[in-house]
C-alpha cells in the first residue's frame, strides 16, 4: 500500500491542492480578517518586503513595488513562475524571519491537502528546526498563536504536545533541534530551518550539512514539499553560504535565495541603532544587520589535518615508567563551561596526548579538583599549567591536594597558534575523542580591530577540551618543524658544481636555525 501511494507521486498525480477557500493564497490569508490580518493590519507598509518574499516563494503575482523589492533582494529580473521547493533567506537580525517561518508552517499545514500522498495511518510532518530548544520554543509560540488565534484553524487541532500540534487533516507541525539523528524517519511535507548558519551540535562537526542530508529523503515522496532555510549570515562556510554562492542572482534558478538587510525587511528597527552597532563593531554589524557574510572569519584548522593525527580506537594511554608528563587545566569560567584536564608527554619526538577529562556543569569544583588531582598523581604530576583567564579560584583547591597550579603565560589564541604547526606537520598524537575533534575543527580565526589574529570557538560553541589539549601538547617541548642535522642535502642536485651557491645555502641554513634550505 505504501509503495502504491508513493509511486503515484512519480506518475503524474497533481501536486497537493488547497483544501479550502478556493484558490486562496497565503497573501489572501494575510489580508483576511478571519485569518491572519490582525497580525499585520497595524502597519501594512512595513510588511511589504515580506509580502514580496511570500509572493516569490509561492509564485504569486506581484505589483510594481513588490517586483522592485524582489529584484533588489534576489538580483534577478523575472519573477518566479513555480512554487519554490527550496528557498534560502539570508536576512539580518530582527528582520522577522522566525515569525515568517511559523506563518508558512501554519499555512502549509492548514491549507494544503497532502492526504493523496500519504498511506493509511501515515502523517505528513512540517518540521521546524532551530539551533537549540530555546529558539524552538520561540517559533512554537508563534505557531501556537497563529493556530489558536484563528477559530477556523483551532478546530483543526486534535492534539497538542510540548513539541507541536497534530491536525485533523493528517498533518503535524513539530519543532526540533539540529540533530541529524532526531530528524530521520519522518514523511516531510516541509522542513523549515531557522538560524542555520549558527547551528552547533555535540554529536556533529557539521550539523547543517548532516541535518540537510537526513531531511531530503523524507521529502522525496511529497510533490511540492518545501525546504525553507532562514538565517542571519556568518562566516563564508556552511550550507547557507554554499547555497548563496551557488544560487543567488541566477535567473530562473529553481532554488530561491533572498538576501536583505534588517531594515529592508523590518523598517521599525531604528537606523540609529544600526549606526551605533556599526560604530561598536563594524565587521560584526555588517553580518548581523546588513546581511553580509563575514570576510574576517575563516576556519583555523582542517578536519583532515586533525584526523591524520588521531590514533583510532585509542581512548587513553597509561603511565610509562620514567616518562615525564605535563598537564593543562581549563577551569570552568561560567555556568555553561566545562572543566577540562589534558595530560601529555613527548614520545619519540611526538607530542602525545595521554589522558583527557571533561566535567560538564553543574558540578562541585572542589570535587572535580579532587578527581583531577588523583589522575595527575597517577602520572607522577605535581605541577600543572592552566588557562590564564580561568581565575585564581582553582589554585588553592589544587594546592590542598599537593598540586601546584600556575597560570599559562600565553593566552589561548597563542596556544592555538603554536598548536597548529604541530598538527600540520603531524607532530602530535591525539586520542580518539569525537568531541575533541569537533572542537578543534570548530575553531575560527578572525582579525581583531588591532589587526591581530584571534582564535576561538564560534557562536554557541565551546572549546574547553581543545584549549586544555592545545595547552598540554604545546608544553612538552616538541619542535614545530623538522630539522635536518646532517649536511648531506647541501651537496646534492645538478647545481653542486657551483661552490658559491653551496656556500650560500650553508650560510642561509645556519642563520635560519635549519628552517631555510
Amino acid at each position: 500500500m505504501i509503495q502504491r501511494y508513493r509511486a503515484s507521486a512519480e506518475h503524474g498525480k497533481p501536486i497537493p491542492r488547497l483544501r479550502s477557500r478556493q484558490d486562496g493564497s497565503i497573501i489572501d490569508c494575510i489580508h483576511d480578517p478571519q485569518l491572519f490580518a490582525s497580525w499585520f493590519e497595524d502597519d501594512w507598509q512595513s510588511w511589504q518586503p515580506w509580502l514580496a518574499f511570500l509572493c516569490a516563494l509561492f509564485a504569486l503575482p506581484m505589483d510594481a513595488d513588490q517586483l522592485g523589492i524582489y529584484r533588489e533582494c534576489t538580483s534577478r529580473n523575472d519573477a518566479p513562475s513555480e512554487i519554490a521547493r527550496e528557498a534560502w533567506l539570508v536576512c539580518g537580525r530582527r528582520a522577522g524571519k522566525s515569525f515568517v517561518l511559523a506563518l508558512v508552517a501554519v499555512f502549509l499545514a492548514a491549507f494544503f491537502d497532502y492526504r493523496p500522498y500519504l498511506a493509511p495511518g501515515e502523517r505528513g510532518t512540517i518540521l521546524v528546526i532551530a539551533a537549540d530548544r530555546k529558539q524552538s520554543r520561540v517559533i512554537l509560540r508563534y505557531i501556537a498563536a497563529l493556530l489558536k488565534g484563528v477559530p477556523m484553524l483551532a478546530q483543526l487541532i486534535t492534539r497538542e504536545t510540548a513539541e507541536g500540534f497534530d491536525l485533523a487533516n493528517s498533518v503535524s507541525i513539530e519543532v526540533a533541534t539540529c540533530s541529524f539523528r532526531s530528524v530521520r524517519g519522518y514523511t516531510l511535507v516541509a522542513a523549515l530551518l531557522d538560524e542555520v548558519a549558527f547551528w552547533r551540535a555535540e554529536d556533529s562537526t557539521e550539523p547543517d550539512y548532516e541535518v540537510l542530508n537526513a531531511l531530503r529523503p523524507g521529502m522525496s515522496t511529497i510533490p511540492n514539499s518545501m525546504l525553507l532555510c532562514a538565517s542571519s549570515p556568518y562566516s563564508r562556510r556552511g550550507v547557507l553560504y554554499e547555497a548563496h554562492r551557488a544560487h543567488f542572482g541566477r535567473e530562473h534558478d529553481p532554488v530561491l535565495v533572498w538576501q536583505a538587510a534588517t531594515r529592508r525587511m523590518n523598517p521599525s528597527v531604528p537606523q540609529s541603532f544600526i549606526d551605533a552597532e556599526m560604530e561598536r563593531d563594524a565587521a560584526s554589524a555588517r553580518a548581523e544587520y546588513l546581511a553580509q557574510f563575514r570576510a574576517d572569519i575563516e576556519d583555523f584548522i582542517t578536519r583532515e589535518a586533525v584526523e591524520a593525527c588521531i590514533s583510532k580506537n585509542v581512548y587513553e594511554r597509561g603511565r610509562i615508567e620514567r616518562m615525564k608528563y605535563s598537564a593543562f587545566c581549563d577551569p570552568s569560567g561560567g555556568s555553561a563551561d566545562s572543566m577540562t584536564l589534558a595530560i601529555a608527554s613527548k614520545q619519540n619526538g611526538i607530542a602525545t596526548l595521554d589522558a583527557l577529562r571533561e566535567r560538564k556543569p553543574p558540578f562541585s569544583p572542589e570535587q572535580v579538583v579532587g578527581e583531577f588531582a588523583k589522575l595527575l598523581k597517577s602520572y607522577g604530576i605535581t605541577k600543572i599549567l592552566g588557562d590564564r583567564y580561568g581565575g585564581d579560584w582553582v589554585k588553592e583547591p589544587f594546592r590542598a591536594h599537593g598540586i601546584t597550579y600556575d597560570s599559562a603565560a600565553k593566552p589561548k589564541s597563542d596556544l592555538y597558534r603554536d598548536f597548529l604547526p604541530l598538527v600540520n606537520s603531524r607532530k602530535v598524537d591525539l586520542l580518539d575523542h569525537p568531541k575533541l575533534l569537533q572542537q578543534l575543527v570548530g575553531l575560527e580565526r578572525r582579525v581583531t580591530r588591532s589587526g591581530k589574529d584571534s582564535i576561538d570557538h564560534g557562536p554557541g560553541a565551546h572549546d574547553d577540551i581543545a584549549n586544555a589539549v592545545a595547552g598540554a601538547l604545546t608544553s612538552v617541548g616538541v619542535r614545530k618543524y623538522a630539522y635536518d642535522s646532517s649536511m648531506a642535502w647541501v651537496g646534492t642536485g645538478h647545481i653542486d658544481d657551483n661552490t658559491d651557491f653551496r656556500a650560500g645555502r650553508i650560510t642561509r641554513y645556519l642563520f635560519s636555525g635549519g628552517l631555510i634550505r
